[in-house]
């Protein structure tokens, strides 16, 4: 199977990428602190945080990158969470440090709300399937009533990533029979710009 890098639009236009060749990608001792001081090195030639956006495919590169060399990553998976079916594990974090870093474990059937991040993100699957329903903004009137419309869905299998921007909305939910556990990076969220929707209401909620 051929694996595919996707971007998702602000109005939720699910379009394949490019993806980097496995053996192009080898490299010895790629180290996860040298994937995290590529992606900030990336993010210094930005002119400021609403344009680090323009380097998705630089940054995409690089997580696939990271999948293909570090077996580390791969065996970095949060103890369950029988309550919520969803479990975090922080890969690296400090005071005023500009991403989040994580792996994600969830239980089939789980479902996210519908959201946005408020910054760039990408995301590689690394074992189950998610199925993603993206949305796309339709009206929002003085930040009280946002009317949103579902676009398409998309299921990613394993190798897949999936990188979005800082507008798009969707909705994860793991499907399958078997737990999915994701490798998820971010840029810092701008202040007011993340939300929860509730599409039946058209409204929405810090989130």
């Amino acid at each position: 199977m051929e694996i595919t890098d996707w971007l998702v639009t602000a109005t939720g236009q699910c379009q394949p990428r490019p993806a980097a060749k496995a053996w192009d990608l080898i490299r010895d001792r790629y180290y996860f602190h040298r994937f995290l001081t590529d992606i900030t090195d990336l993010l210094d030639q930005a002119p400021n945080e609403l344009e680090e956006w323009n380097f998705l495919p630089q940054i995409r590169m690089q997580v696939r990158q990271l999948l293909t060399n570090s077996y580390w990553l791969k065996t970095q998976q949060p103890s369950e969470n029988l309550k919520t079916g969803v479990a975090i594990l922080t890969l690296y974090d400090e005071i005023g440090y500009p991403l989040t870093v994580q792996n994600v474990l969830s239980q089939p059937g789980v479902v996210s709300p519908v959201h946005n991040h408020g910054t760039w993100g990408v995301t590689v699957v690394i074992q189950g399937q998610e199925k993603h329903t993206f949305w796309r903004l339709v009206d929002a009137q003085n930040h009280k009533s946002f009317k949103i419309e579902p676009t398409e869905e998309k299921v990613f299998g394993p190798g897949e990533t999936v990188s979005i921007m800082p507008e798009t909305i969707h909705q994860v939910t793991a499907i399958g029979t078997a737990p999915t556990l994701t490798f998820q990076l971010y840029g810092d969220t701008q202040p007011h710009s993340r939300y929860e929707f509730q599409p039946e209401q058209a409204t929405a909620k810090a989130f």
